[in-house]
């Protein structure tokens, strides 16, 4: 991405995570009590399970052609749980915007400790050096994104309610029209290189589809029930955290420059695929 785009993702994200907390109620924070036992199904779910089923992919006989770039994208993305959109997709698809909120903000904390732990393992795994990932590094992608910018917008709707019922439908216009043109921009730079990387890794888009989907089952499988709690499982399984994985590569891997291709693409895939099930789940449930 160009400077101006690369200046673009971390006020986008930032001002969306600001408005996301300033639209969120006290008490979407004080009802954690009735949904203890969903919080650890899915923290397990996306910071454990989709890791370890994304690996087993890697270690079937489909992948061993794929690239390094290819695999060390789709490992990356395995690993890192808590995407910062979360609880904007959750609202907008029937999910529950507070639980998702909760959800996210523990698995950007469990991350501190099993993104380090995870490259570890994966380093052992895969015969691959360079990936000592500090915990610090995680917090500081994870605290300055998520959770610093949610928590100033919780923290005004608690102090200054009126205030923010003024500010909010601005904040909300700021953040979609920001979101706009930092799509474009990506696509803009972008999509002639993503397009050769889907060419020349056919493999590996079809392997990303197949984690998508088991990642989004097991989201579904956790929940167990109710649509707006199994809608925000699926969401927060499936939505990896493609800045954190972005900033990994770019301190672990900056040699491979395709890594960050095959993380936009799996974004791409992730959002493409969660589309129909998540109007099929809709219709279920009607």
């Amino acid at each position: 991405m160009n400077g101006d785009a690369t200046v673009l993702v971390p006020v986008t994200l930032f001002i969306v995570m600001l408005a996301l907390g300033a639209g969120l109620p006290a008490e979407s924070w004080r009802d954690w009590r009735h949904h203890r036992s969903l919080i650890v199904r899915v923290q397990l779910a996306t910071c454990v399970g989709v890791p370890l089923m994304g690996w087993l992919l890697l270690c079937t006989p489909a992948a061993q052609s794929l690239s390094v770039e290819a695999r060390h994208a789709i490992a990356l993305m395995a690993a890192c749980p808590s995407a910062p959109l979360i609880v904007r997709k959750a609202g907008k698809q029937g999910g529950h915007a507070g639980l998702a909120a909760q959800l996210q903000v523990i698995a950007a904390l469990l991350a501190i400790v099993t993104v380090p732990l995870l490259a570890q393992l994966g380093q052992a795994l895969f015969r691959v050096e360079g990936w000592d990932i500090a915990p610090r590094e995680v917090a500081l992608q994870v605290g300055q994104i998520q959770l610093l910018p949610l928590l100033i917008g919780v923290t005004l709707r608690a102090k200054a309610p009126q205030f923010v019922d003024r500010l909010q439908v601005h904040l909300n216009r700021l953040a979609n029209l920001l979101l706009a043109l930092l799509v474009v921009a990506i696509l803009v730079k972008t999509s002639p290189l993503l397009l050769a990387f889907a060419k020349a890794n056919v493999r590996a888009l079809i392997l990303m589809a197949l984690l998508v989907a088991i990642s989004l089952g097991l989201g579904f499988a956790v929940a167990r029930d109710g649509h707006q709690q199994s809608t925000t499982a699926a969401l927060v399984t499936s939505m990896r955290n493609p800045g954190l994985a972005l900033l990994l590569t770019g301190s672990h891997a900056p040699e491979l420059g395709q890594v960050r291709l095959g993380i936009l693409i799996y974004v791409l895939i992730t959002v493409l695929l969660s589309i129909p099930v998540l109007r099929w789940q809709q219709r279920v449930h009607a």
